[in-house]
């Protein structure tokens, strides 16, 4: 896995938002000037490599920034990558800051909101929707990092003009704000004590008891934590429904989120997984197919799954 990342003092964004302007004015020598569309063009070549280009084995081995330049009609793109082992780009890294909206306990932030679903989920979304839903690999491809980071010192301070910077950024910064907001939470939001169960239930071979166990499970959760975990899945099928356009299925989707769902925090997940090869191999592709299910189950009603709850109660 390829993790591609800006150099720290050029934002590849910074240097390609300029192309197109850069590209229709005249060059120095009279009567002469770029192609049209140029600064459009170079900058898909520069996303297609950043998405292809494979690292040599001794650079994965040093992890060094490797550097590549693109040229066209005159306008030359310098960008840097840096190769992050499958594992680590998996691992869930909780924030050590305690005040804002990331790191902190989805109850404790929506209490505190009086919300039901995080304000910084319920914007993100709105802003993809708006905006983003079309766009090809939206969750996929990634973010600046660098705007990823000032999107998330903006939603902790919550800044009055988080809206306006909002409309103003790259979507694929805004989506990659939403995933890092779930990697980074202390949990799971499909939670720690829960996660042996996920990966037993999505194991059943009987449909009826598949059904049974998932449905409970999510019962079991929460209230903020299944609230938002509905509102989401919602949101990922809508989505999904642009497949023909944005190349994002629902297991595509699930590929990107599952693991950023359900992956355990650090403690739990030296009690379920042995090695690299393990997270990879068996641990992941579960977390996949649990997310899929749900993805792939008629719509889930909250309301209908606390009455169920309740007759479950009764019942016994």
């Amino acid at each position: 896995m390829t993790d591609i990342l800006p150099q720290p003092d050029c934002s590849l964004k910074a240097v390609c938002e300029p192309l197109e302007r850069c590209c229709l004015d005249p060059l120095e020598e009279p009567g002469s000037r770029r192609p049209p569309n140029t600064g459009a063009r170079l900058w898909g070549r520069v996303r297609s490599k950043l998405l292809r280009q494979k690292l040599d084995p001794q650079t994965v081995e040093t992890k060094n920034w490797h550097t590549d330049v693109i040229e066209m009609n005159g306008i030359k793109v310098e960008f840097s990558m840096k190769f992050t082992s499958r594992d680590m780009s998996l691992k869930r890294t909780p924030s050590k800051k305690q005040t804002g909206v990331f790191g902190v306990k989805i109850s404790v932030v929506t209490k505190r909101e009086r919300s039901k679903v995080p304000y910084i989920v319920r914007q993100c979304v709105e802003e993809v929707e708006k905006r983003g839903i079309e766009e090809v690999g939206i969750y996929r491809i990634s973010g600046v990092a660098t705007d990823i980071q000032a999107l998330k010192a903006v939603f902790d301070a919550n800044n009055k003009d988080i809206l306006l910077m909002l409309s103003d950024m790259d979507i694929n910064a805004i989506a990659g704000t939403l995933k890092l907001y779930f990697r980074e939470l202390p949990e799971p939001l499909l939670t720690d004590r829960l996660y042996p169960a996920f990966m037993e239930g999505i194991a059943l071979s009987d449909p009826a008891a598949k059904e049974n166990c998932m449905m409970h499970l999510l019962r079991t959760l929460p209230d903020p934590n299944l609230i938002t975990f509905l509102f989401l899945l919602e949101h990922l099928k809508r989505v999904a429904e642009k497949e023909p356009i944005n190349k994002m299925s629902l297991h595509n989707l699930a590929t990107v989120f599952g693991p950023t769902l359900l992956r355990p925090s650090e403690v739990e997940s030296k009690a379920h997984l042995t090695s690299a090869a393990d997270i990879w191999s068996h641990d992941v592709m579960a977390q996949v197919q649990v997310l899929l299910y749900y993805l792939q189950h008629p719509p889930i009603s909250f309301a209908e799954l606390k009455r169920n709850t309740l007759y479950f109660s009764t019942d016994v």
